[in-house]
């Protein structure tokens, strides 16, 4: 901390966040009519416009001026503030386009492709101001006082499966009176019976496990509510080797068809009840965006999460990062010609025979 410099980062940021918000902007314009007119996806629009045109104001002013750089953090605290509802809204936004249009191929995956893109930009948005805010802020994490703004550089990757599991569980007896138990396993190639520890975004880490935990606790608890056995524990396995820090959470929760799979990653797909967007409410829960977004934390520092099934005895899923910092840089959407034609190019005939109707029920 003593060897950041405010004036350098304000003057980074004061080109680098309005450049990422036109971007946005830029791309949130290419989406089709019927969905940009829908009241959420408008109001967010608006969010959008008015933190870019604020940015603007410091474009001209000099980081010699102490008022530039308090008025400046204040700025992104007030920013980050307004945008802290961005994926909600934006989740409310789609389900109002579906009541009213109905679901078809072609926008599923330009929404699919644009709200990708969108939310990376956002993790890296919030990133770089969370950065700037803890650096050179009052809110510093005194719990926390080796961290470098949100960045953990000996991040103790069992510490935070351990506390994800903690809070999963939590959530899991509130609902269901019961959870399953938590095993962990470490496997250490760099340094052998040594604990794992990676330079990492700790809340980034958190929310990524969280939200595995909840999905296997559920399918656990689901499929054994009436069995006498009791609840087979879920398993998480922490590897590190020479390019890959992964980490494996394993459960016997029945698994998932493959057919299905690619669903759970789909932001079109969500077939849980609309949730209220009332203040308070668990985030997220309900809109099926957790493992979509999960996925982008992974793929934002350059690593990725997959899941592997097998129906009728569970799943595992794999978070990958990358085992050298050095190699962890960010992986953001570019805006251009290629993005462009993403959105204009109409759909194309499916070029394998693919059975259009759903599995027969055989039982």
């Amino acid at each position: 901390r003593d060897n950041a410099c405010e004036k350098t980062s304000y003057m980074f940021l004061r080109k680098e966040l309005p450049v990422r918000l036109a971007n946005t902007m830029r791309e949130v314009n290419l989406l089709p009519d019927n969905l940009l007119s829908q009241p959420s996806i408008r109001l967010v629009q608006k969010w959008y416009m008015q933190s870019f045109v604020e940015l603007l104001d410091y474009e001209n002013r000099k980081p010699e001026d102490r008022h530039a750089l308090n008025d400046f953090l204040e700025l992104l605290i007030e920013i980050r503030n307004r945008h802290n509802d961005v994926v909600p809204t934006m989740a409310q936004g789609v389900v109002e386009y579906k009541e009213k249009f109905g679901f078809d191929p072609f926008t599923s995956s330009n929404i699919q492709y644009f709200l990708d893109r969108f939310y990376t930009n956002r993790i890296s948005f919030r990133m770089l101001i969370n950065q700037h805010t803890l650096l050179f802020g009052n809110d510093t994490n005194p719990a926390h006082p080796k961290h470098i703004g949100s960045i953990d550089p000996t991040c103790s990757v069992a510490e935070v499966v351990s506390d994800a599991y903690d809070t999963a569980k939590m959530l899991c007896e509130k609902y269901y009176l019961a959870a399953p138990e938590l095993k962990i396993e470490e496997f250490n190639m760099k340094a052998p019976k040594k604990p794992i520890q990676a330079v990492y975004v700790p809340s980034h880490l958190f929310h990524m496990l969280f939200e595995l935990f909840k999905n296997s606790m559920r399918a656990t608890v689901e499929l054994y509510e009436n069995s006498t056995e009791g609840l087979p524990p879920v398993k998480a396995k922490v590897t590190l080797g020479k390019e890959d820090l992964s980490i494996k959470i394993s459960d016997r929760g029945g698994g998932v068809p493959l057919r299905k799979i690619d669903r759970l990653f789909n932001y079109m797909y969500s077939t849980a009840p609309t949730p209220s967007l009332e203040p308070g409410a668990v985030p997220l829960a309900g809109f099926g965006y957790g493992l979509p977004i999960s996925r982008l934390y992974a793929r934002y520092f350059q690593g990725d999460l997959k899941l592997y099934s097998m129906e009728g005895v569970g799943t595992d899923a794999v978070i990958y990062l990358k085992a050298l910092s050095s190699e962890s840089f960010e992986r953001l959407p570019v805006f251009n010609k290629s993005a462009w034609r993403h959105y204009k190019t109409s759909p194309e005939a499916d070029d394998w025979s693919n059975p259009s109707k759903e599995p027969r029920d055989a039982s």
